[in-house]
């Protein structure tokens, strides 16, 4: 580790990403070499006791993904959202109970009808340019999704929204035209972008913005310093934060090939933090001053076929090639049995979660019989199934880097052969994958990704119809019945309630096996012995980095 003056190094990444498309701390998201030390600055006037925290320091994370953007209207992948993290801030936040609490408002009130939020906000904050930060940004950002222009894809968030208007300098009120549960704490969480600054562009050229990748201004704890595309992000203190500067310098969000390179990489003491898969944890528990933090993650990964191929669009094959996988076998050979299998896309950490659903566990008897239902049998005696002459056979795709995703669409390979289906494993460079699947390629047959969850259960963006074109939708999952609950259950505040309906949408989602969900993982992630500071937080690889430090070892 490169040690400054009283100082270390730090650390931090997210490889929640599977793809997880996440954009603000509520939202759901799809998953180099440094620079030279600059010459070192002065640390404030009296260095405090071992045990108190000590200012300065590069911080060095590791991360397999590569950011693509950094603006949390537009960035739909989680290193994105990790730098945005450190860039922006928006009006709430969430705790490690996933509650809502505040951070650039003081104050936010929900009328009796549940249609109306105020919302006050803090007069201290600053740009990192210097300007105030005050109501105008508020409505300029809540304004750009709402604007018929707006070419990103989080409009969902922002779908009950009728009006945002200025009401003094600092406060803001929101009229919704319909009650939203997930207002307060999603959409409200959206970084806020600088008035200033972008007010005068127009919204059809902001996701192509040179703001968006060369010169991002937020108010957040760090302030954007240097990207080197497929080397490493570069943010600095923000010596004028609100909540006070941070105490580390600056973090350095290195982009490493693949996570053998990553572990090898934090052996050396080239990165500081990192995430670890469950089956490299003992060993990077022997790395000398490494500690490992552990939880489960609030997140899930799955196996997605592209529904706008008519073969996948029969449920009967979704149901049978989840018959096929033996997903418990890849829990314990492929993760070493670092995970749990999931039947439905929830995370057991959620108040909203139930697995009282429909399950498909092992049996590939099963799903030769289902196959054979829907019309595929091996005509030619090639052992490949076969229909009005088109062989069963398509490409999987999974992201490069990921040792154990790729390992995973291997099994799937010998798994769904055994019942006759030809399945190629495809790996691809994360940017271009993240291209790849998304609007308005769908270039894609299937693919093996994973969800970094909201804080929120709310699974409008993943499976609603609407959401196919232009949102998160991106397998094209289609339901009538599952549509309609969803939109009642944005519009149910009562907790019990809502969980209820949600229950009922789990079903549907599990019996047509809108995914093939394969398993919740733990997270692990690796930093100094002597980090001080970090609190675990089941979504949030840098939960508060602004107050993590290193001490001093004696």
């Amino acid at each position: 580790m490169k040690l400054r003056k009283s100082a270390w190094l730090l650390l931090c990444l997210t490889l929640a990403m599977s793809l997880f498309l996440a954009a603000c701390s509520g939202g759901n998201t799809a998953e180099e070499t440094p620079p030279a030390d600059e010459p070192e600055e002065e640390t404030p006037a009296e260095q405090p006791s071992s045990d108190e925290p000590v200012y300065g320091g590069d911080i060095v994370v590791g991360s397999i993904g590569a950011p693509t953007l950094f603006n949390p209207l537009y960035s739909t992948d989680v290193s994105s959202s990790d730098i945005e993290g450190f860039i922006y801030n928006g009006l709430v936040t969430g705790d490690t109970e996933f509650n809502p609490v505040n951070d650039l408002a003081t104050d936010v009130q929900m009328s009796e009808d549940g249609l109306t939020f105020t919302v006050k906000l803090r007069d201290d904050v600053k740009w990192h340019d210097g300007e105030q930060f005050n109501a105008d940004d508020v409505v300029f950002t809540f304004g750009i999704p709402k604007d018929p222009d707006y070419a990103g894809e989080r409009g969902s968030a922002f779908e009950s929204l009728e009006s945002v208007t200025k009401i003094d300098d600092y406060t803001v009120e929101f009229k919704l035209s319909q009650i939203d549960a997930t207002f307060h704490q999603i959409t409200l969480s959206y970084g806020i972008l600088p008035e200033h600054i972008l007010g005068e562009v127009p919204v059809g050229d902001l996701g192509e913005h040179e703001f968006n990748t060369k010169s991002p201004i937020g108010t957040g704890p760090f302030k954007f310093e240097e990207w080197r595309d497929g080397e490493y992000v570069k943010v600095v203190a923000n010596e004028d934060y609100f909540e006070g500067r941070p105490y580390f310098d600056s973090i350095t969000y290195k982009i490493v090939p693949d996570q053998n390179a990553l572990l090898a990489q934090l052996q050396a003491g080239d990165v500081d933090f990192t995430t670890v898969p469950g089956t490299d944890v003992e060993t990077a528990k022997a790395f000398p001053g490494v500690k490992i933090e552990s939880g489960l993650a609030l997140s899930y990964t799955y196996l997605a076929f592209n529904l706008q191929q008519e073969r996948f669009n029969d449920v009967k094959i979704r149901q049978a090639m989840t018959h096929a996988i033996d997903r418990q076998a890849i829990v314990d050979s492929v993760m070493d049995g670092d995970g749990e299998v999931a039947h439905v896309p929830e995370s057991p950490l959620s108040w909203a979660y139930n697995d009282d659903v429909p399950t498909f566990d092992y049996d590939p008897e099963k799903a030769k019989t289902l196959l054979a239902e829907a019309g595929w049998e091996d005509t030619d005696g090639d052992g490949i199934l076969d229909k009005d002459g088109e062989p069963f056979s398509f490409t999987i795709k999974t992201n490069q880097g990921n040792k154990i995703r790729e390992d995973i669409v291997v099994v799937l390979q010998q798994q769904l052969k055994e019942v006759g289906i030809e399945a190629k494993p495809e790996i691809v460079e994360w940017s271009a994958y993240i291209e790849q699947i998304s609007a308005p390629n769908w270039d894609f047959d299937a693919m093996v990704l994973g969800w970094s969850l909201s804080t929120f259960p709310d699974q409008y963006d993943i499976f609603h119809t609407s959401q196919r074109e232009a949102g998160l939708n991106m397998h094209w999952y289609s339901n009538a019945e599952a549509d309609k609950l969803m939109e009642d259950a944005r519009q149910i505040l009562d907790q019990d309630e809502y969980k209820e309906i949600y229950g009922e949408i789990y079903k549907i989602l599990a019996e047509e096996q809108a995914y093939t969900f394969l398993y919740y993982p733990n997270v692990h992630r690796a930093m100094p012995e002597n980090m001080q500071g970090y609190e675990f937080h089941a979504k949030s690889d840098f939960y508060n980095i602004n107050k993590w430090w290193f001490a001093e070892q004696q």
